[in-house]
């Protein structure tokens, strides 16, 4: 059994944005045609315009611009509202995705979802917070490293001192979290030595946001967890949206959280 949603904003008690008409959006961006994005996304041009028409009702800008004559002889582009839409959109559906994880952690055991719900949410400047379930302490001396399973099949090793270890009264099984800070993530496209001691995850790159000398890279990993990472633009290396990278985290680097 999987815990699931759907996530929508509705506004005056009508659905007003959802995953296909932010997509359709989107692609009207991309091609400056309405009837051009509503053949990529293999629907007629009406249903298309209805769904514009629909949230422009509901919108309180303009979503769309027509564009007419000129040297590309007209055509459709998106309004900033609009584009401020999207973003905001996107950043509410990813916390959805975090919400609907937790839940999905339980599996079909509700006593567990319980557990889950009532732990508190962290609150720290790092930009990832995993959720993740303690598979493997591993203890020499006055350190630890711990197994964390991720979404998925994905797996991290965090090192920590096994006072911390005994303080936290940490079990296997246990709900954890890894906190790991942006700039502690090194994003990569070809594959690192298979002999590093470092954690290698490999996925698929879904954005990046260049800001003066920084980039910030969002890389999601094969079970699904997102990874975002702060790199100096020099550290780039060729990376693009929608290419396979990998993410390379020292254990030392991962912090456990309750």
């Amino acid at each position: 059994m999987k815990i699931d949603g759907r996530f929508w904003l509705t506004k005056e008690g009508q659905s007003f944005l959802g995953a296909g008409r932010i997509e359709l959006l989107e692609r009207i961006d991309q091609t400056g045609s309405i009837n051009a994005a509503a053949k990529e996304m293999k629907m007629s041009y009406k249903a298309a315009w209805e769904r514009i028409n629909g949230m422009n009702t509901l919108a309180d800008q303009p979503l769309i611009e027509r564009l007419t004559g000129g040297k590309g002889g007209g055509g459709t582009k998106l309004t900033p509202y609009a584009r401020e839409l999207i973003a905001t959109f996107h950043r509410f559906n990813e916390l959805h995705r975090q919400f609907i994880d937790r839940f999905s952690e339980a599996g079909d055991d509700p006593e567990r979802l319980a557990r889950i719900l009532s732990r508190t949410f962290l609150t720290t400047s790092a930009r990832n917070q995993l959720p993740s379930v303690l598979k493997e302490i591993y203890t020499i001396g006055l350190h630890s490293t711990l197994t964390l399973a991720l979404q998925g099949e994905d797996t991290l090793r965090s090192t920590i001192t096994a006072k911390s270890v005994e303080n936290m009264g940490l079990t296997l099984g246990c709900d954890t979290y890894a906190i790991i800070k942006s700039s502690d993530i090194n994003i990569v496209s070809a594959q690192p030595s298979s002999d590093t001691d470092d954690n290698v995850l490999t996925g698929t790159v879904e954005t990046l946001e260049i800001s003066g000398d920084n980039i910030e890279i969002a890389l999601r990993l094969s079970g699904g967890t997102l990874l975002i990472a702060l790199e100096k633009q020099g550290a780039l290396q060729n990376l693009q949206v929608g290419m396979t990278a990998y993410a390379v985290i020292s254990p030392l680097h991962i912090i456990i959280g309750l």
